[in-house]
C-alpha cells in the first residue's frame, strides 16, 4: 500500500452523455503540490468535488490516508481535508470572527485551541482590525482571505483550492 496521503484511482464521471473525467489517476505525497490546468469544462472542479465527497464518481476511488472517501464525505476523512471552493463560502451576516468560530466548530477544533487559532487566522489574513464587522461589508479580496482561513483553520493535511 502506498504511503501517499491522497490517492486517486481511475475516476470516471459522466453527466449524461458528457464524459467529465475519464480514468483520472494520481498520487499526491506529503509536501507535494498539484495544479490542475485546463479549459472550462475540463473536469477540474468535478475532480475536486469527488475528492471532497461532494460528488459521486461513476467508477474509481479516492483514498485519503488509506481511507476511502464516500459521497457526502466521511467525518474522519473530512478532518484531513481543507476545502477552499471557487465561490466564497462565508456567512455574510456574520462577522469574520464568527465565521472562523463556526468553521472551527464544524471541523472539530477543540475549544482549547479555537480562540488561539482564530486570533492567528485574523492576523495572518490582515483582518484583526475588522474582525467584529459583518463579512457583507468586506471587499472581495478580504472575503477571499477569510474564506481561505476558514478552510484551513482545522490544520488539514490536504488542501484543495478550486480556482
Amino acid at each position: 500500500m502506498s504511503s501517499a496521503p491522497l490517492i486517486v484511482e481511475s475516476l470516471v464521471r459522466r453527466f449524461g452523455d458528457r464524459l467529465a473525467l475519464d480514468g483520472a489517476s494520481f498520487q499526491l505525497h506529503r509536501g507535494e503540490f498539484l495544479a490542475l490546468l485546463g479549459p472550462n469544462g475540463a473536469g477540474k472542479t468535478t475532480l475536486i468535488r469527488i475528492i471532497s465527497g461532494r460528488l459521486r464518481a461513476d467508477s474509481g476511488q479516492v483514498l485519503i490516508h488509506g481511507l476511502a472517501q464516500e459521497p457526502g464525505g466521511r467525518p474522519d476523512v473530512m478532518q484531513k481535508l481543507g476545502i477552499i471552493p471557487q465561490n466564497i463560502a462565508l456567512y455574510d451576516q456574520l462577522t469574520a470572527r464568527e465565521n472562523l468560530e463556526l468553521f472551527g466548530n464544524i471541523f472539530g477544533v477543540s475549544s482549547k485551541d479555537l480562540s488561539t487559532r482564530i486570533e492567528d487566522a485574523l492576523i495572518w489574513t490582515g483582518l484583526e482590525d475588522r474582525s467584529r464587522e459583518p463579512v457583507s461589508g468586506f471587499s472581495g479580496g478580504m472575503q477571499r482571505r477569510l474564506n481561505i482561513a476558514c478552510g484551513v483553520l482545522h490544520r488539514p493535511d490536504i488542501i484543495l483550492l478550486d480556482e
